[in-house]
């Protein structure tokens, strides 16, 4: 049975819905990176979102679920980010490392500081903690598949696991030890000598 359009904007109930939910999820990264955890209250999203407190509140019934799910869109952004580099890097002469750029590329600008903002919240707030300890396996899951699509059986190991997570979490750190050093010529500085550690204990079969 065809979805009934609406005859204001011919759209479908499911599409305005999903609109309505994506604005939510934009302004409360926005909020996150503007306010941090504290200051991003529902009625500031709401209200940055152009959305009414009942619509919100419809779609997220409190601010962790608000924030956790747009914690969530943030690692489906990266992943079709990086998915779609997936032929630029097959054709590299270095996967390695156009594959560690990548990850830091992708862990740049507003978004990780949304993200980080949520991290550093969840130490104090059980509720908070619970619904992020649901949504970090799922964003190393998303690399650990980038991996084997990228790979092959070679990626399929606990040692690339372990390799893949060490990665990301090198490159969390680095950001936010950037944040008291201004001068971004540092930071690049910084990751040049991580990616080149992280190169030297890189699995030996990604590079056959």
């Amino acid at each position: 049975m065809p979805a009934t359009r609406t005859s204001k904007t011919g759209r479908t109930q499911e599409e305005r819905s999903a609109a309505m939910r994506a604005r939510l999820l934009d302004a409360t990264i926005d909020c996150l990176v503007e306010y941090g955890y504290s200051g991003t209250t529902t009625t500031r999203v709401a209200e940055r979102a152009g959305v009414t407190r009942g619509a919100q509140v419809h779609h997220f019934p409190t601010k962790a679920d608000l924030v956790t799910a747009a914690v969530r869109d943030i690692a489906h952004r990266r992943a079709s980010h990086a998915f779609a580099r997936m032929d630029e890097l097959a054709m590299s002469t270095d996967p390695i490392g156009d594959t560690l750029d990548l990850l830091w590329e992708i862990h740049q600008g507003p978004i990780f500081a949304a993200s980080t903002e949520l991290l550093l919240a969840a130490r104090t707030d059980p509720e908070l903690r619970a619904l992020v300890a649901e949504v970090e396996p799922e964003i190393s899951e998303v690399i650990v598949q980038f991996g084997r699509r990228l790979f092959g059986p070679q990626a399929d190991t606990t040692q690339f696991r372990h390799y893949a997570y060490t990665a990301m979490d090198t490159v969390r750190g680095l950001l936010v030890g950037s944040w008291a050093y201004p001068d971004d010529s540092q930071l690049e500085a910084r990751w040049q000598r991580a990616k080149a550690c992280l190169r030297l204990v890189a699995p030996s079969e990604l590079s056959g």
